[in-house]
């Protein structure tokens, strides 16, 4: 028998953002447009996007609202917390941080911060604890993180530790996913959010992950914060226009 849907709204309501006056806009990430334009985020859905182009500040303001919400900077969940020798890299993340309020419908009890940039330390550091307790290993598949392939590894991640009831920001995960492997983790997503409060802020660039029917999705593309529709956003847009006419894209990009 199938449970029915939950209506409930999911956990994270708002996130609000209040620059202090000594913060200096000339150092990163206050130098973003995206960030000094940055006021108030709203997460009126189960599945929230950011899309733009690099270096537009989509993951900075997903590591934000992680470290806020109580996750470490390279990823891992409130009981994985730790920092590499590069700490110091993330000390702009942590003065945003400082500077954002989240509002909750309800705390989460259980959460994640998947960083596909940083998921090769979180391996090394499940491996250290593996080490004193095996039965880490359960929430990852059965055996190391290393001893998949990179995709392998990143869909046991998705099949085993995030779950129904989670709050769970992922950080471009389809980065060493194949498209078949994308359209596995959309089906994930959607089973996972049919039963509870489940919630996920996800960045990408993933055109098929962002087709996830009824998902928020929010543009950084134009330096202000900005809701988009899903056939606007430029992944949709480039993907689509490429597929229909790729001769037309390779006669073009290839021109002497």
């Amino acid at each position: 028998m199938r449970i029915p849907l939950v209506t409930v709204a999911p956990y994270l309501d708002k996130v609000k953002v209040a620059l202090a006056p000594t913060i200096d806009v000339a150092q990163y990430p206050f130098s973003l447009s995206i960030i000094k334009n940055l006021k108030e985020i709203s997460f009126p859905s189960q599945v929230t996007f950011f899309v733009g182009e690099n270096g537009t500040g989509k993951s900075t303001i997903l590591e934000a609202i992680a470290q806020n919400a109580g996750f470490g900077p390279e990823g891992g969940s409130k009981n994985i917390y730790f920092k590499t020798s590069l700490e110091n890299t993330y000390a702009g993340v942590e003065e945003l941080a400082k500077c954002c309020t989240l509002s909750w419908r309800i705390k989460p009890k259980d959460g994640y911060f998947f960083r596909a940039e940083s998921f090769f330390n979180v391996a090394n550091r499940i491996d250290e604890i593996a080490k004193h307790d095996f039965s880490i290993y359960e929430y990852y598949g059965g055996k190391s993180l290393h001893e998949q392939s990179h995709g392998e590894s990143f869909l046991a991640f998705f099949k085993n530790r995030v779950h129904t009831g989670g709050f769970f920001i992922l950080d471009e995960p389809e980065a060493a996913l194949s498209p078949q492997r994308q359209l596995s983790l959309l089906a994930i997503i959607h089973e996972l959010c049919r039963y509870s409060q489940t919630q996920f802020i996800i960045a990408t660039h993933s055109p098929m992950l962002l087709a996830y029917p009824g998902a928020t999705i929010y543009s950084c593309d134009t330096g202000v914060l900005e809701t988009i529709a899903y056939v606007d956003t430029q992944h949709y847009q480039i993907t689509k226009n490429f597929l229909d006419n790729p001769e037309r894209y390779l006669r073009y990009l290839f021109e002497e």
